[in-house]
């Protein structure tokens, strides 16, 4: 692994001051297509040059190719740990040559599926072997790139002194080599950190803030890798070459954080899938890890965490790219008000706010189409497809 470059090494093509509201205001509300059937769970979707949408369903444990037109959905393979099975079916990606990656966390492996959607190779999602100058990376694709590279970010770890980094990196794994590049590095979310016992029986709790600042990163199919800067809310793009492009800082609205925030907070992880855990397991001297999805707490657990007083200006999650090259950033709104994305283009700047009806968030694009899901009041999740906005 090469080691992350000094941020200050990275070429700035742009830099602007304070941006104004900038960008058209566009509503998304109505559907050109809507999927009868509920899923549990949709992080990503993949459509297929036949205008069908491959969906998986890591808490439903099902991929399903789904027809819009025949309002048909068809479950490829099963649940098991052997050929063309899977345990957690949880995101699927384009490859090159109209194949697709299906990343299956229980299994703990990437499979590649083909054009026809036949079950080919599979690899560890993990890279590398813990131990002495070793490093274990979990290789969890966030974005793969129309060259079939891996983009996804590094664990993070305690510092010096037992404090806790507050950054990690972009990274990118070349799935031939197994080389793994850094891109960028980016703000994560805070922690806290517990730590009981004695020397030799020693306890650490490490658990998240919510809604604390934090940057949000996306990939596009070229391979630029787009962040979200929170510091001043500002957008920029990592070209393939290392060059940065930086837009201009947009001024927000903050949001006080109250219960309804909260809860808010909470109804929106679980709409995710509760987030990702991470086992870590040591078998005859080699350790391995596996992560799975779910285990969302409603909203009896609130009181545990410890909150700021205002949610930053966007979320978190990863920055969705469409087909056209622009970056779609999910803002933080007041509790209870239509979801609202800001939509930017390759050079840093706000083309366009786009509001969506309640309870929508988008799950990917397709060559003229953005995909969103609706969540209910009893947690499913319907898949809709609305034409492409221009602006």
């Amino acid at each position: 692994m090469r080691h992350p470059p000094h941020p200050l090494a990275f070429l700035a093509t742009l830099a602007l001051g304070v941006g104004s509201a900038s960008g058209q205001a566009v509503t998304m509300e109505s559907p050109d297509g809507v999927f009868s059937e509920s899923f549990s769970v949709i992080q990503t979707v993949r459509e297929l040059p036949d205008g069908r949408v491959l969906v998986a369903d890591p808490l439903g444990q099902a991929l399903v190719a789904v027809d819009f037109g025949r309002q048909a959905g068809d479950t490829l393979g099963r649940v098991g740990q052997g050929p063309a099975e899977y345990r957690q079916p949880d995101a699927v990606w384009p490859l090159p040559g109209g194949e697709t990656l299906l990343v299956d966390l229980g299994n703990g492996r990437l499979t590649r599926l083909g054009a026809d959607l036949s079950f080919g190779d599979t690899r560890p999602y993990t890279v590398g072997e813990m131990g002495p100058g070793r490093e274990l990376i979990l290789a969890i694709p966030q974005g793969v790139d129309d060259q079939g590279r891996l983009y996804f970010r590094s664990m993070g770890s305690p510092g010096r002194g037992g404090m806790m980094a507050d950054s990690a990196w972009v990274l990118r794994l070349e799935p031939a080599t197994d080389e793994v590049d850094s891109i960028a590095p980016f703000k994560i979310t805070g922690r806290t950190r517990q730590t009981s016992g004695g020397a030799n029986n020693q306890n650490v709790s490490i658990q998240q803030i919510p809604l604390s600042p934090a940057d949000a990163w996306g990939v596009a199919p070229d391979g630029r890798v787009v962040l979200a800067r929170v510091g001043d809310y500002r957008v920029e793009w990592v070209g393939p070459d290392g060059s940065v492009t930086r837009g201009p800082s947009y001024e927000w609205d903050a949001v006080r954080i109250g219960q309804a925030e909260k809860e808010e907070w909470a109804s929106d992880r679980d709409s995710g899938g509760g987030g990702l855990a991470i086992g870590v397991t040591m078998q005859n001297g080699s350790m391995s890890m596996q992560a799975t999805r779910g285990g969302g707490g409603g909203n009896s657990d609130l009181d545990q965490y410890q909150w700021p007083d205002i949610k930053p200006p966007f979320y978190a999650d990863r920055i969705a790219v469409d087909a056209q090259g622009r970056a779609w950033v999910r803002r933080h709104v007041d509790a209870g008000d239509p979801p609202l994305y800001d939509v930017f283009g390759g050079d840093g700047s706000r083309l366009a706010q786009v509001q969506l009806a309640m309870g929508r968030r988008v799950v990917g694009f397709g060559s003229d189409a953005v995909y969103m899901v609706e969540t209910d009041e009893f947690g499913l999740q319907t898949l809709e497809r609305h034409p492409a906005p221009t602006f």
